[in-house]
């Protein structure tokens, strides 16, 4: 899979960055399904409307701006993609994930009419396998039914509006996919989550990164964390039950010790770019980009503290939702 040439966005998921992906923003069919007739999408005959995702239905951005009660909707586009290789006993080599970033309330998502997804949730991003819905060539399709019964104020709404027009502190309704959906190829073994925490006190980064797919023996992983040129640490560790979690410390250089350059604030945000190679045998089998920063945040007698310093602050607090394109911001 070729990097997207123009993403509507841009890469969603900064902290774990792959070369080999694919935006599916953009514009979609759609169809309301306000009787929650449809289980399946051979049941949808009609998609009379189209929709810029990921834009919910009740802003003007997705070209719909429908602020009245729905109860589910229907999404579908077709992709393309290249076709997956196999090894010798006609077993995939890459393994093509299905990302979305969030969609409100409850997502079920096909992909040539094979069930990969179902998720719960609004504001919490999920992944689907799909390399087995896949067809061997030509165009493919995915599909979304979301479900969000606006008169169920039972589950988890955040500050949407239960009535037709907001009133007093509540905002619009959200409906549907809001955040990014994308596509990105991996390995049978890949890097499938990454956590940073620095130590400002002994001048370390822990880095706690979990792999997953195939179990593989004799896995690496390569760490090099730099700032501009300048290489920070260079460092290889063995995955031991699918996870490496250690503690990267940053070498003192004596008396012009430039360490102090790279704490992180407002006045100077320095960020430590990092790169990460998942090795097999020595061969890489996956290969992503990440960032992270050291500071330190504490309250401590009433008092922010950042890096060990008092540190005011003046705040506005700004909670409205963006006029043309309600919950999702407009552009990155």
């Amino acid at each position: 899979m070729t990097p997207a040439r123009e993403p509507v966005r841009e890469y969603p998921r900064p902290q774990l960055r792959r070369s080999a992906w694919h935006s599916l923003d953009g514009r979609w069919r759609f169809a309301w399904d306000d009787q929650m007739r449809h289980r399946a999408p051979a049941e949808v005959a009609e998609w009379p409307l189209e929709i810029e995702v990921p834009f919910a239905p009740e802003c003007r951005r997705s070209g719909i701006g429908d602020t009245g009660f729905h109860r589910a909707c229907w999404y579908q586009r077709d992709f393309d993609i290249p076709s997956t290789p196999v090894d010798e006993e006609g077993r995939p080599t890459r393994l093509t994930r299905l990302h979305f970033g969030a969609v409100d309330y409850e997502a079920s998502v096909w992909v040539n009419d094979v069930p990969v997804a179902e998720h719960q949730g609004g504001h919490t991003p999920f992944v689907a396998d799909i390399t087995d819905a896949l067809r061997e060539s030509g165009p493919q399709r995915v599909t979304v039914r979301a479900k969000d019964d606006p008169f169920d104020l039972e589950k988890p709404r955040g500050k949407q509006d239960w009535r037709l027009e907001p009133h007093a502190i509540w905002y619009p309704r959200t409906t549907g996919i809001w955040q990014a959906v994308w596509l990105e190829q991996v390995g049978t073994t890949f890097i499938e989550s990454l956590r940073w925490t620095p130590n400002i006190e002994r001048w370390e980064i822990a880095i706690h990164a979990h792999t997953a797919g195939a179990p593989a023996e004799d896995l690496q992983l390569e760490v090099t964390l730099r700032v501009g040129d300048h290489v920070l640490a260079s460092d290889v560790y063995r995955v031991m039950h699918d996870e490496v979690h250690r503690r990267i410390g940053l070498s003192d250089p004596g008396i012009d010790d430039y360490r102090n350059e790279l704490l992180w604030s407002p006045e100077r945000p320095t960020l430590i770019d990092a790169e990460l190679r998942l090795r097999r045998d020595g061969e890489i089998v996956d290969e992503v980009r990440s960032y992270t920063a050291l500071r330190s945040i504490a309250a401590q007698r009433g008092r922010i503290m950042l890096n060990g310093r008092s540190y005011p602050l003046r705040l506005v607090l700004d909670q409205g939702y963006w006029p043309e394109s309600t919950i999702t911001p407009p552009t990155d």
